[in-house]
């Protein structure tokens, strides 16, 4: 199933952005956690929609209703824990000329082709951002397993719209990375530029995108397996599940290409007792298997396909070029939300191979 991920933590994610609700069903949580549901609230309304004019002005609180899960003492009981997050600000109108005229650069045309007319337009239906409340709500449980197990996990906005975050990967990180909008705390006369560059875009009826640094310390070296099944296997396919998502790497990622292989080799070294690396630039795995330094990925994100500015489509009916603008309520960057959404799915990948063991 395609809405289902993960080996011994399975997710499923379930609903569309106009749906009555959303959730996500989580199965393999060890009995016996107590979960800080306070804690679970304030993760997702760091992605919550509407809070700023950065943001798209769809209001919804994303508070949820744990359906099942859970013993008389409010503990994680081996069976799996299902969630329900209520939509309630939607405006379906507005996406009533979408039906026959799809979007460039959304997944409207690719869903026409595949569920014909039976598609749920509304929203972006399945495909929209707004399924990312309960991978959130998912990723959110992960981190706090992987707490209990001495690992943490962090991100933040590390380019936008061009403007790069100076600050250089970390060896040893220290979080949280970033404040609760997901701007760097560490560069905050960049912060307020790649804000500037999200109003801009909005003023002009356009959109930005970006990328999304995320690092999770504190994972066993030994994780992991050797091909198809290594580190970056997993964390770069629960990465891709992100709607919006155009590229994951891991280290230099792709900065590796130019380097000479003396300057992108990281030396051994004996600190404190124990092998690690004088630099990180493989960021925490090779051979697809965890090194024990910290796991560094970069995730890529294109800007938000539905923008006001005119752009040319067709009509799926009439089979004829026409002129689309699209309206409604969307972001004009998805990036500062994609943040903690970003966490999330580390957090899920992570926590799936540490459930697995070495």
């Amino acid at each position: 199933m395609s809405n289902t991920i993960g080996n011994r933590l399975k997710v499923t994610i379930f609903g569309q952005s106009h749906a009555g609700a959303i959730g996500a069903v989580v199965e393999g949580l060890p009995a016996g956690m107590e979960i800080d549901w306070g804690g679970v609230s304030a993760f997702l309304r760091r992605r919550a929609p509407g809070q700023n004019p950065l943001q798209t002005a769809r209001r919804e609180a994303d508070e949820f209703e744990v359906l099942s899960g859970l013993n008389a003492a409010g503990r994680t009981c081996g069976a799996p824990v299902a969630a329900m997050i209520r939509n309630a600000d939607v405006r379906s109108a507005d996406y009533g000329a979408l039906q026959t005229v799809p979007r460039p650069g959304h997944a409207d045309f690719a869903a026409y082709m595949k569920y014909g007319e039976a598609r749920d337009i509304r929203g972006g239906g399945q495909f929209s951002g707004r399924l990312t409340a309960p991978l959130c709500f998912a990723g959110a449980l992960a981190m706090q397993f992987l707490a209990s197990r001495g690992a943490q996990i962090g991100a933040h906005i590390a380019r936008l719209a061009g403007i790069d975050d100076d600050a250089p990967d970390p060896v040893h990180p220290i979080l949280p990375l970033c404040d609760w909008d997901g701007f760097p705390t560490i560069s905050a006369e960049k912060g307020e530029k790649m804000r500037e560059k999200i109003l801009a875009a909005r003023r002009d009826g356009d959109s930005v995108g970006g990328i999304v640094r995320a690092i999770a310390i504190g994972v066993p070296a030994g994780l992991g397996e050797p091909m198809f099944d290594g580190v970056e296997n997993r964390i770069a396919r629960m990465m891709f599940g992100i709607p919006a998502v155009r590229g994951v790497e891991f280290g230099e990622g792709f900065r590796a290409a130019d380097m000479l292989g003396s300057a992108h080799n990281d030396p051994f070294v004996i600190r404190g007792g124990r092998v690690e690396t004088a630099t990180n630039r493989h960021g925490g795995a090779l051979g697809g298997i965890a090194t024990g330094m910290p796991l560094v990925c970069r995730v890529a994100f294109k800007p938000t396909p539905s923008i006001a500015k005119e752009q040319r489509s067709v009509d799926l009916g009439a089979m004829e070029e026409v002129p689309l603008a699209v309206s409604g309520r969307h972001d004009p960057s998805i990036v500062p939300r994609a943040v903690p959404v970003v966490e999330a799915a580390l957090a899920l990948a992570v926590a799936d191979l540490m459930l697995e063991g070495v």
